[in-house]
């Protein structure tokens, strides 16, 4: 394992245990409402703290991108960490085992390291830039299914951007009428593993911001697999509009999609 990614798994194993025993005296949680349906707990930013200082520690010329407290470290730094501690913080709120810690590193702007870490699951994805992606150490691939039909792909709601809820409607409409099914589960970290993964044949959503799309993507490309904007271009990072899947599914996400993309979701 690359010793930046070594260092980045040690801080999000021990980010999980102020998690997991977080997630045991759920009665004692402390919660903020960040804007209109988007929360955050006192585990997150407890969690993500944890986390920098590790990072920080090892590493203390490298900047720090967060997205509970924002920016920290050196300025002009060269290396970039992107931190998600709790992907999913709904669901954990709510009791729903689902949630995962996402963290990537930038390289002169390059995607470079990777990972998310399900604490519940034990499940840890990894990524480093060229050498392939991994679960706990095993190899993984996307799938190689040629069409959308059989597919079971994952999604998110728009449930911070509602106005883009017609258009999402729509493309959830004519994509569900081509798949075997679809899944919501309420982390798009997690949904990215997952298609690394081979669980899901490929992921689509609006409006999520770079902590939680950084480290799963590089672990689809190296699993195999392409992420991109909704239009096929490279500013998913900035729109927060992500398809990910193996290069035809993305082929065949991205034909169905654009009768109904209207101009706020081609940028």
């Amino acid at each position: 394992m690359h010793p930046m990614l070594n260092i980045a798994v040690r801080a999000a194993r021990a980010a999980s245990r102020v998690i997991l025993q977080g997630y045991e005296k759920l009665d004692r949680l402390e919660t903020e409402t960040k804007s209109a349906n988007d929360f955050v707990t006192n585990i997150d930013k407890d969690a993500e703290q944890v986390i920098i200082e590790h990072l920080l520690k090892a590493y203390p010329d490298h900047s720090i991108v967060a997205e509970e407290s924002g920016i920290s470290g050196a300025d002009n730094s060269d290396y970039q960490w992107i931190i998600d501690p709790l992907d999913g913080t709904t669901n954990f709120m709510r009791g729903v085992p689902h949630f995962a810690i996402s963290i990537a590193l930038k390289y002169k702007d390059r995607l470079d390291q990777g990972l998310v870490y399900d604490p519940i699951r034990d499940e840890l994805f990894t990524a480093s830039r060229g050498a392939g992606a991994q679960l706990n150490g095993y190899r993984i691939r996307v799938t190689d299914k040629p069409d959308l039909a059989g597919n079971v792909l994952a999604t998110g709601f728009p449930f911070k951007a509602k106005h883009h809820l017609p258009a999402y409607t729509a493309i959830f409409t004519d994509l569900f009428s081509q798949v075997a099914d679809m899944r919501r589960a309420g982390s798009a970290a997690l949904d990215l593993a997952y298609v690394a993964a081979g669980r899901y044949d490929g992921f689509w959503e609006i409006g999520l911001k770079p902590w939680d799309i950084a480290a799963g993507e590089l672990i689809v490309r190296e699993a195999g697999g392409l992420v991109c904007d909704f239009t096929g271009g490279h500013n998913h990072l900035k729109s927060g509009n992500v398809v990910a899947a193996n290069p035809r599914i993305t082929q065949r996400l991205l034909k169905t999609m654009q009768p109904h993309l209207g101009e706020a979701l081609k940028r």
